[in-house]
């Protein structure tokens, strides 16, 4: 029996207060892709997402994930939502932070089980911070802070991850040690990935799904500066976070 698409939608709509946000969408994601969802701010990709998490119901056609809908999925995928953020001033150590990701199945009271910390401890070494694990959250800098939120979306150990815009607010080397690691953990999970970085990103994802109330998917090697200029109607200028410059100020890679 053929596997089914990690997602797979078709024909969808979707209006909010007789707005038209998404229309004629049909998207398919396959196992361990990774993909970029790229286009201008409201063009409906936060709407995409939450459609796929099932958050969200379609105005018309249908979202499977995993063959299934979205509500009875919902535990295998993991999902760091735009602007996640726990205050700083909150006292919680960063294995407390990431088991709030385990609460939808710990016991009443919020008492955690030994499965439940182990996975947490198996998040954090996914990340690179397991000898942060007893330090205070507010300690962290924003790029850890970042990778203990990712550890929360991955403790529940899903084979999807949703990511909505998740280095906004990083400086270039904290934003490349985070696409390091998407680069990894790609190699067990299929990620989609919500982004405005397109000149790096196009580096190691596969595809980019261009949103614009319609979903159009590109190969990176056929991303051009018109497909671009039509995505978010005007030039964006394109930055490659791999690239040096010399004394001069001359770029090179």
């Amino acid at each position: 029996m053929e596997e089914a698409p990690v997602v797979e939608i078709r024909d969808l709509s979707f209006s909010y207060n007789g707005e038209t946000v998404l229309e004629h969408v049909n998207l398919t994601i396959g196992r361990r892709e990774f993909i970029s969802v790229v286009g201008p701010n409201g063009g409906g990709k936060t709407t995409l997402l939450r459609l796929v998490l099932g958050l969200i119901e379609p105005t018309a056609g249908t979202v499977r994930v995993f063959g299934q809908r979205p509500a009875q999925a919902r535990g295998r995928v993991g999902y760091l939502p735009q602007h996640a953020q726990m205050d700083p001033r909150f006292p919680a150590s960063v294995s407390d932070v990431v088991l709030t990701g385990r609460l939808a199945t710990a016991r009443p009271f919020g008492l955690y089980r030994k499965a439940d910390r182990e996975a947490a401890r198996k998040a954090l070494g996914d990340v690179d911070l397991s000898d942060q694990a007893r330090r205070p959250y507010s300690d962290l800098s924003g790029g850890q802070r970042q990778r203990v939120l990712i550890a929360r979306a991955l403790v529940s150990e899903p084979e999807l991850l949703l990511l909505d815009e998740p280095t906004a607010g990083l400086d270039a080397h904290m934003e490349n040690e985070l696409y390091d690691l998407l680069k990894d953990l790609n190699e067990r999970l299929t990620i989609v990935l919500v982004t405005h970085d397109l000149g790096f990103v196009s580096q190691i994802v596969q595809s980019v799904a261009c949103v614009r109330r319609t979903v159009v998917v590109h190969p990176t090697s056929e991303i051009t500066g018109e497909i671009i200029r039509e995505i978010y109607g005007g030039d964006v200028r394109m930055v490659r976070h791999d690239h040096r410059c010399d004394e001069r100020g001359h770029s090179r890679v």
